[in-house]
């Protein structure tokens, strides 16, 4: 019962706080934005992107890493469903 008050606790906590805290930006950022104005508008677009791109594929990738195991059962299970 107290991990469920705890849990509504942070949950509310959370909406309460103001987002302009949560969204303040990295550094990188906003160098290469401030950069971007002096430079073609193309070459902003792909730096960001693959930031992003970066940013987005390491989690992926430890998580890949981490379950590979019961990934490669997962999918034994199912080819082994799909012949019969």
């Amino acid at each position: 019962m107290n991990k469920k008050i705890i849990l509504l606790l942070v949950v509310i906590l959370f909406f309460l706080i103001d987002l302009d805290v949560l969204a303040q930006g990295c550094s990188q950022c906003k160098l290469i934005s401030d950069q971007a104005s002096e430079l073609d508008e193309s070459s902003f677009g792909t730096n960001i992107n693959y930031g992003i791109l970066y940013l987005m594929i390491i989690p992926y990738l430890l998580l890949m890493f981490l379950f590979r195991n019961k990934i490669k059962s997962l999918f034994l299970s199912l080819t082994k469903n799909l012949r019969k």
